[in-house]
């Protein structure tokens, strides 16, 4: 279980990765979520474009925008 309330299953649309980090685009619905995580992580858990995993978000501000 996690304290963070803002979790969004979705599948990996994209992984991009660097020397040391990688980029994870997640759709989820008609959005994307983008992650900055370690290339180690990705290959820890194998993540593989059209997994489905669960963008987990805590933060401590959320800005609106119109």
């Amino acid at each position: 279980m996690l304290s963070a309330r803002n979790q969004f299953e979705g599948v990996i649309k994209s992984i991009t990765k660097g020397t040391v980090m990688a980029e994870v685009v997640v759709q989820v619905g008609e959005i994307e979520v983008v992650s900055a995580i370690t290339r180690g992580s990705v290959e820890a858990m194998n993540l593989k474009v059209g997994d489905t995993v669960t963008a987990v978000i805590k933060a401590t501000e959320v800005m609106i925008a119109k």
